[in-house]
C-alpha cells in the first residue's frame, strides 16, 4: 500500500494543539497547492493562481451581499470563470451586476428545484430505486438531473414515471454507473476501522462548545461506533452517525478524539505537494475548483458540479442498497478506502468522501483524470448538524 504518511496526521496534543497558528507566515494560496491543481486542469501555475483569487473574491461579494439582505436562489461558477447568481427580480439583479458578478432570472431556481428532489427522495423513502444512480439539482442547468444505470429495471422504471410528472425540470441522463461506498476492505490501511483490515481515511478536526475534540468523517466509516486507529495505534472512537445501510440515510458522522491526539489543521496530499493549510470552511460554489485527499488514490482535483445529490448506494457483499441524501458531487476521482477524505477548496474546507463509481480506477496522486466522479458529504452541513466548530490553521 502507500508509504506516506496518513493524512491529516494526527500528533500529540503537546506538539499541535487544535486551532494553533502555522509557523510559517500565511499565504494566500501554498505553492504546492498551486502546482497540483495547474497540473490537474492542464493550465500554467499563473492561470491556476488567477483562477482560485477568482473564485475566492466572488465568493466574498456574494457573501457581503447576503448579509446585507439580498436574496438568492442558487448561484455556480460559469465555464469562464464568472460567478452567476439566481435572481428574482430586476433590483436584486442590479446590486449583484454592481458587485462585478453575474445575474439571470431562471426559469425554476435552486429552491423550486430542491422541492422537486425532495419528492424524489420522499419515493426513494418507500422503495430503494435499483438501476437509478443518482439524482440531485443543477444549477447551472436549473434542472433536476437523474443518472440512470439500468432504465429496464421495474424500480427505475417506477421512478422515472413519477419523475416525469415535473416535465422539463428533470431531465434525464443515461449511462450512469452503479455507486457504492469507498470503506473497501483492504490490508495495510491508513485509518483501520476497529484494528481491522477495512480503512477509510481521515477528515477534518472539529470541536464542541465546551472543547472537546472530534473527527468528522462520512457516516459509513464510524457507524456502529468503531474504535479508529492510526499505524496500528487508537486515537478516536465513532460516537455518532446517520448512515444506516439498507435505510435511508445521510452519510456524516463524528468520532472522539481520544485524550493526547489531535488532527492536525493542514490536509496531506500523499507526498504530490507539502501540506494544504485549512483557514476555513466557508463553501464554495457550483463550477468551483477542488482537490481532495485519500490512503487509496492520494491527491486528486476537479470542479464541484452540485450540492444536495441524492444517489443509491449497491453493496458491494451483496446486501441491501442505500440511499443517501444531502451529498456534493465532483469530477474529482475516488476509489475504495478514500472515504472520509477531505476535500479543499483553495484554502477552505469542504467536506469529505462519501462514495463513487463501482469499479472506477484514478491515477494516484492526480494528472488528467476525464470522465471521473465522486461524491461527499459537505462539511458545513455536518458542522451545522453535530453544532461543532472547524479547526483553522
Amino acid at each position: 500500500m502507500i508509504a506516506g504518511a496518513a493524512l491529516c496526521a494526527l500528533v500529540p496534543a503537546a506538539l499541535v494543539s487544535a486551532g494553533s497558528p502555522a509557523s510559517a507566515a500565511p499565504q494566500q494560496y501554498q505553492p504546492e497547492m498551486v502546482t497540483a491543481l495547474a497540473r490537474t486542469l492542464g493550465v500554467d501555475e499563473r492561470a491556476a493562481v488567477s483562477r482560485l483569487d477568482r473564485e475566492a473574491a466572488q465568493r466574498q461579494r456574494l457573501a457581503d451581499l447576503t448579509r446585507g439582505g439580498l436574496r438568492v436562489d442558487g448561484a455556480f461558477v460559469d465555464g469562464g470563470g464568472t460567478l452567476t447568481v439566481n435572481t428574482a427580480d430586476p433590483a436584486s439583479a442590479a446590486r449583484v451586476r454592481a458587485a462585478g458578478l453575474a445575474a439571470r432570472t431562471p426559469a425554476r431556481g435552486e429552491a423550486a428545484l430542491n422541492r422537486v428532489q425532495a419528492q424524489l427522495d420522499q419515493l426513494a423513502t418507500r422503495q430503494v430505486p435499483e438501476g437509478i444512480s443518482a439524482w440531485g439539482v443543477d444549477v447551472a442547468a436549473d434542472v433536476v438531473e437523474v443518472e440512470v444505470g439500468d432504465a429496464a429495471k421495474p424500480q427505475a422504471k417506477a421512478f422515472l414515471a413519477e419523475a416525469a410528472r415535473f416535465g422539463q425540470a428533470v431531465r434525464v441522463k443515461n449511462g450512469g454507473r452503479a455507486l457504492q461506498t469507498q470503506a473497501t476492505v483492504y490490508p495495510g490501511s491508513k485509518m483501520t476501522i476497529n484494528g481491522g483490515s477495512g480503512y477509510c481515511s481521515v477528515g477534518f478536526g472539529a470541536r464542541s462548545s465546551s472543547g472537546v475534540q472530534y473527527l468528522v468523517s462520512a457516516g459509513h466509516c464510524v457507524a456502529g461506533a468503531p474504535t479508529l486507529h492510526l499505524n496500528g495505534v487508537r486515537f478516536a472512537k465513532g460516537t455518532s452517525s446517520r448512515y444506516a445501510l439498507g435505510s435511508n440515510s445521510v452519510d456524516m458522522g463524528i468520532a472522539r478524539v481520544d485524550s493526547g491526539n489531535s488532527i492536525a489543521t493542514q490536509v496531506g496530499t500523499w507526498g504530490a505537494v507539502g501540506n494544504i493549510a485549512v483557514r476555513g470552511g466557508q463553501r464554495a460554489a457550483v463550477g468551483s475548483s477542488i482537490c481532495k485527499s485519500g490512503a487509496t488514490s492520494g491527491w486528486t482535483c476537479g470542479t464541484i458540479k452540485g450540492y444536495n445529490v441524492t444517489v443509491t448506494y449497491t453493496d458491494p457483499n451483496g446486501g441491501p442498497n442505500t440511499v443517501v441524501r444531502g451529498l456534493g458531487s465532483s469530477s474529482v476521482c475516488t476509489m475504495g478506502g478514500d472515504s472520509g477524505g477531505a476535500y479543499i477548496s483553495g484554502n477552505q474546507a469542504q467536506g469529505m468522501t462519501s462514495g463513487g463509481p463501482t469499479g472506477q480506477q484514478c491515477t494516484y496522486n492526480g494528472g488528467n483524470q476525464a470522465g471521473k466522479s465522486s461524491y461527499f458529504q459537505p462539511l458545513s452541513d455536518a458542522l451545522s448538524y453535530y453544532g461543532l466548530t472547524l479547526n483553522v490553521g
